[in-house]
């Protein structure tokens, strides 16, 4: 039977104890779950398998892929080039990259990259794996590309172009690659186990990910019924959108398809910093305590304080226009909102901040209660913020902080 190791304040006993349950029953193949007060560990346990064949136990130096939780660490990535002056969250990105400027994109600031809203969510075509992996190329594709909507008017998830995006800001201003710089001015100096990508040397601890069950398909009948012609019209209009065509894309592959490339040499030498980003708990926990404690963690001054206040400056809430889902969005990070899809945290008033990744794994700073919380896993369900285990493991986290206060 897998077992649970690690360090855990009995405090905080029902998390262990969750991780435990879950581990037993089959729902968690493996996990890392990490929770630091005033930047020191109350919870880092971690357990189960890192493979579906049961034949790696889980250590703490598993790192398995985190998906769009590497957009935290990309977003810190911009919040450290903030303080330090040399990236302003006012300015126009083609400051920095005078070729984005095209097709009208010259006013688009810096802040509508970070908040989802500078209208670029996706390519304008299909982009093979290997063209979106070749990083200068297919950010070059998007400085090309016009806007889909009215930069900082509206909002919509940009799923996989975040990285590029920020990543080419990154590269302009420092002449490193994001993975380079993440290597050099984050994890390193924290001592956090995190990277874009996966070096080869570190294939050998990495988690094999386990796609999700597909969801459900509705019956023909309730399908055709749903789709009736005016309601794309109807969207459309709600959402300011203009009359001009979507490019017409083919069907998305099944999640076992984009799951079992995240288990290839390929996807892990790319430098995906919205997607493959590659973490224990302790890891993205380490790095992302620098926003919770006011900019330094680790005697490690990332972030000055305005940059931090900069975080919970909100730029967009409402219905992203990718997703659907309600969001409410600081400058690099989600925000807590009762009518969001962060409703299910058990607090929502005062300074807290989150990104969470396809599948399960989150990373949420807790600035009132000086507290970061970061789960890790390899077996994932069909959910953007959050699977039901995730919820479980942070209820219990609130929980035992309640009790203590």
């Amino acid at each position: 039977m897998a077992t649970v190791h690690g360090h855990c304040d009995p405090r905080f006993t029902a998390v262990k104890t969750a991780l435990q349950t879950h581990l037993t029953s089959g729902a968690e193949l493996g996990a890392s779950i990490y929770v630091d007060i005033d930047g020191a560990p109350v919870v880092d346990i971690w357990g189960g398998h890192a493979d579906r064949a049961h034949t790696r136990p889980w250590t703490d130096r598993t790192i398995a892929n985190i998906w769009s939780s590497t957009k935290a660490v990309t977003a810190l990535a911009a919040l450290v080039l903030i303080s330090r002056g040399q990236l302003d969250p006012h300015e126009r990105i083609a400051t920095y990259w005078p070729e984005f400027a095209a097709e009208g994109k010259q006013d688009v600031l810096v802040r509508h990259l970070l908040s989802h809203s500078a209208g670029l969510p996706d390519w304008d075509r299909e982009l093979s794996s290997e063209e979106k992996y070749d990083i200068p190329f297919a950010a070059g594709l998007l400085a090309q590309q016009k806007p889909r909507w009215t930069p900082g008017e509206a909002f919509g998830y940009h799923m996989v172009t975040m990285g590029h995006l920020v990543g080419e800001l990154v590269r302009r201003i420092t002449g490193k690659t994001l993975k380079q710089f993440v290597d050099d001015e984050i994890a390193g100096p924290l001592g956090a186990d995190l990277q874009i990508g996966a070096r080869e040397e570190d294939w050998g601890r990495c988690a094999e990910m386990v796609a999700p069950p597909m969801p459900p398909m509705p019956p023909p009948a309730a399908a055709a019924a749903q789709a009736k012609p005016e309601d794309g019209e109807k969207k459309a209009a709600e959402d300011g959108e203009t009359k001009k065509e979507a490019p017409k894309k083919p069907m998305p592959p099944p999640p076992s398809a984009l799951v079992d490339k995240s288990n290839t040499p390929a996807w892990r030498l790319a430098e995906l910093g919205a997607a493959n980003g590659h973490s224990t708990a302790a890891g993205l926990a380490r790095a992302l305590s620098a926003v919770t404690l006011g900019g330094t963690a680790n005697d490690v001054a990332l972030l000055n304080p305005s940059t931090v206040d900069l975080v919970f400056e909100e730029q967009a809430h409402g219905k992203c226009l990718v997703t659907g889902l309600p969001m409410r969005l600081g400058v690099g990070f989600g925000l807590t909102g009762a009518d969001t899809f962060a409703a299910w945290f058990p607090e929502q008033e005062g300074r807290i901040a989150f990104w969470g990744g396809w599948g399960g794994s989150i990373v949420i700073m807790d600035l009132e209660r000086r507290m970061t919380i970061a789960y890790v896993m390899n077996k994932m369900e069909m959910t953007v913020l959050g699977n039901e285990r995730t919820k479980e493991y942070v209820r219990a986290v609130y929980e035992a902080v309640k009790g203590t206060a």
